[in-house]
């Protein structure tokens, strides 16, 4: 528990920085970054789509080198690689400039992930590790709920935020290096080659890239909408992302979940919240619903990531890096292609075309139906679930 307590921190500070500062922060931004770089709505989709690609790219990569060189290196690389990233978000003259430095920020992403889930795998108990993940999966609330406060105080100045989100990286590395263990000096080699694909997998797959396709009409464009629907300038994007990060805290519960109601069951109930708080904060005309929207989308998303993250590794078992790494890169393809794609559908059609498709999207993806819900419950790791934690 003691060497727990420390890692559990690192990665939940980890996730926080780089999920809700150098990549979800972005759509917090966007408004203001749009009108100083003078970006129309299609190149505002494109650049936010950038940061999506970054992670895919990443994520790839760290997941072999986790594996490799170790869980300490890996997370040491992402906090400042999104150190580098917001930097250059926060200097960025062009709009080249902050497309390249958007997908640097989002390559820290990607880095970040896989070598918590393989740190936790060496250090936690078994019993113990599925609420391990999904705690520290769920600093990207803390994150989110941090930018708010940030945006509040700073207003329109999105450069100033983004050197304030650099420097606490670079806080952040110094803990990784310390908390964070070698695990390349304790683990066996590893299997080489990629994962195989069972049928268990490919439905991960599909869902998972739905659903990240579906969360983009938020997480890229939720300060757009709500300034379009409702006139909120900065300070009311700041307090919709407050609440989408504080209710994303339910997130670090989705373990439980999965115990009680199995995969499929929970995936249902959460792509179900996740497309009518699209349809909240995309289609309404009252603060109250934006609000309530917000609050159903942070809770629905986190679990959502952290179901998906179980079902990776208790398909994988014995390479919970990679495991983790195809749910969570499922989620960034759907999230690259989507953020384009809404911002097109903005500009060719309207808002609520784009928020009522996204939100089919959501739907879709309980269509995915799976046998992992019994491998999940018969296993070690679904088993623990069901005990004190």
């Amino acid at each position: 528990m003691t060497r727990g307590f420390p890692l559990g921190a690192t990665g939940f500070g980890l996730i926080a920085i780089c999920y809700g500062f150098a990549r979800f922060a972005f759509g917090l931004f966007l408004p203001q970054i749009e009108a100083d770089l003078v970006l129309p709505d299609a190149v505002g989709g494109l650049i936010a789509g950038g940061s999506f690609l970054g992670y895919c790219l990443a994520i790839v990569l760290a997941a072999q080198l986790t594996e490799r060189i170790g869980a300490r290196a890996v997370a040491l690389c992402a906090a400042l690689v999104a150190a580098l990233g917001m930097l250059g978000i926060a200097l960025a003259p062009t709009a080249a400039w902050l497309a390249g430095a958007v997908l640097l920020a989002g390559m820290s992403t990607g880095l970040a992930s896989p070598p918590m889930a393989a740190a936790v795998a060496a250090v936690i108990e078994p019993r113990r590790q599925d609420a391990t993940n999904t705690l520290i999966n769920a600093g990207t609330s803390a994150g989110v709920i941090l930018c708010g406060p940030v945006a509040l105080l700073l207003g329109a100045e999105w450069r100033l935020a983004y050197a304030v989100f650099a420097c606490s990286a670079i806080t952040l590395a110094l803990f990784a290096y310390f908390c964070v263990p070698d695990t390349a000096r304790s683990r066996e080699p590893v299997t080489r080659g990629g994962p195989r694909f069972s049928i268990t997998l490919k439905r991960l797959v599909a869902a998972s890239l739905l659903m990240g396709a579906a969360s983009t009409a938020l997480w890229s464009f939720g300060s757009q909408i709500v300034a379009q629907r409702l006139s909120w300038g900065s300070a009311g994007s700041g307090l919709l992302w407050v609440v989408i990060g504080a209710a994303g805290i339910a997130g670090a519960g989705a373990g439980s979940l999965i115990a009680r109601l199995g995969v499929d069951s929970a995936n249902r109930l959460c792509l179900g919240a996740l497309a009518v708080a699209i349809v909240l904060v995309g289609m309404g005309n009252m603060p109250a619903s934006a609000l309530l929207g917000g609050a159903l989308f942070g809770a629905a998303y986190i679990t959502l990531s952290g179901i998906y993250l179980v079902w990776g590794v208790a398909a994988l078992p014995e390479r919970p890096a990679t495991g983790l790494t195809v749910a969570f890169l499922s989620i960034a393809i759907g999230q690259t292609l989507g953020a384009p794609v809404f911002g097109l559908l903005v500009s060719r059609l309207s808002m609520d075309h784009a928020v009522c498709l996204f939100a089919l999207l959501a739907l879709a993806a309980g269509a995915m139906r799976s046998t992992v819900a019994e491998t999940v419950r018969s296993s070690p790791i679904g088993c623990a679930e069901k005990g004190p934690h």
